[in-house]
């Protein structure tokens, strides 16, 4: 989709001048998409475009972008305080917080006012799509584009589909985020989606270890990065994103699916959250980071990262959490909810995994993953540890 084929769907407003809406503004105005950034708060989404401005001016003086490209953008973005300003739009994003009955309301009004043939979006992280579209008269045209943090330099978006979203608005969503230098994949209004569904064991079970007393997180972390290629281990990835935040992801994921064991929270966690040790953010959280730089994190027992990572799997904390990461991405294969390229490609892109889950089982080997997950599933009963049928079905056979 060229620039004039784009500039033919029409301006697109975002609603919501947080970081996020903002940030997807930005998306769009680089793509050569006239934005309306709309925000209830009096002089927020102008101040949102103040800040864009001189974050882009920040990239001319270091090289990343030209002057002319900052200008560009930034003069394709109106700010307003209403949704009564909107003009008729071929795309309308909401990006408030999350709140069922705020969004429901946004996208119900945004409904009366927009042509039948608007796309209407909701960057929601954690609702069900088909939920957020029951205020709608015309439910088919709802779909989530969830956008990850920051939107200008994450590739990934998750296009996902509610019970009624017609293949149509689904296609012609994908297609704009392509045209916008995005990755788009398509899955259904599973808890979580893709990323945030399959990632729980990464968490998990490094919390578990540690819970269990078997290793300290300095050492986790370490053989997550050393052993495993994670650009970063899950104690220290889970301070910087925050306690509360990934505790609260996990949570809603865990209460959508029923209390499903799989993915019930750790108390390891949450009583970091309880003491307000949330992080880099709070200055302590798993590590403490009121110390110098570099001094923040133990140092890992190396001897230790030796004895585990020749241990059965229950004891060892890359092992296990890589049978649980590539049983949680081949049990959302097994049930359609996405396909196994859209998988690897969000665990990647979304959040940086050094292979994708389903390219990970395939060279471990399926069914050693399965007896690894069932050997988990007798050490530990009660559901959590359950194997995926897509594991030795047959159904992801190359």
């Amino acid at each position: 989709m060229d620039t004039d084929a784009m500039s033919e769907l029409g301006p697109v407003a975002v609603v919501g001048a947080g970081t996020m809406g903002a940030g997807i503004a930005q998306v769009a105005a680089a793509a050569g998409h006239p934005v309306v950034l709309v925000d209830a708060l009096t002089g927020a989404a102008q101040a949102a475009l103040d800040r864009m401005r001189a974050a882009l001016d920040r990239r001319v003086d270091q090289g990343r972008i030209s002057r002319s490209e900052a200008t560009a953008t930034t003069d394709r973005i109106r700010p307003a305080d209403s949704l009564a300003d909107l003009p008729e739009c071929g795309l309308v994003i909401e990006a408030v917080p999350e709140d069922l009955g705020l969004k429901q309301r946004l996208l119900s009004e945004v409904a009366e006012t927009q042509p039948p043939t608007t796309i209407l979006a909701t960057n929601t992280s954690s609702l069900d799509i088909s939920t957020v579209a029951e205020a709608v008269p015309d439910p088919e045209r709802v779909l989530g584009l969830h956008f990850f943090n920051p939107p200008p330099l994450m590739r990934l978006v998750e296009v996902v589909h509610g019970e009624t979203t017609a293949e149509a608005y689904l296609a012609h969503a994908a297609a704009l985020m392509t045209a916008w230098g995005k990755t788009p994949v398509r899955c259904t209004s599973t808890p979580g989606f893709i990323v945030n569904r399959v990632a729980r064991p990464f968490y998990g079970e490094a919390q578990r270890v540690v819970e269990e007393g078997l290793a300290d997180p300095a050492t986790v972390d370490w053989i997550f990065r050393e052993r495993g290629g994670f650009r970063m281990g899950p104690f220290e990835l889970t301070d910087l994103i925050g306690q509360d935040v990934n505790y609260a992801v996990g949570a809603s994921v865990w209460e959508q699916t029923g209390h499903d064991p799989r993915y019930a929270p750790t108390e390891f966690q949450r009583r970091l959250v309880e003491a307000g040790r949330l992080g880099r953010k709070t200055g302590q959280g798993v590590f403490s980071y009121a110390a110098e730089p570099g001094a923040a994190v133990p140092e890992p027992d190396l001897g230790l990262a030796e004895r585990l990572s020749s241990s059965p799997i229950e004891a060892d904390p890359l092992g296990r959490t890589l049978a649980m990461l590539v049983n949680e991405a081949v049990d959302l294969v097994h049930r359609g909810e996405a396909s196994a390229d859209d998988v690897d490609i969000a665990m990647r892109l979304g959040v940086n995994y050094p292979k994708g889950p389903i390219e990970w089982g395939r060279e471990i080997g399926l069914d050693l993953v399965a007896s690894h997950v069932a050997a988990l599933d007798r050490a530990f009963p009660g559901g959590r540890y359950r194997p995926s049928p897509g594991l030795t079905d047959g159904s992801l056979d190359e």
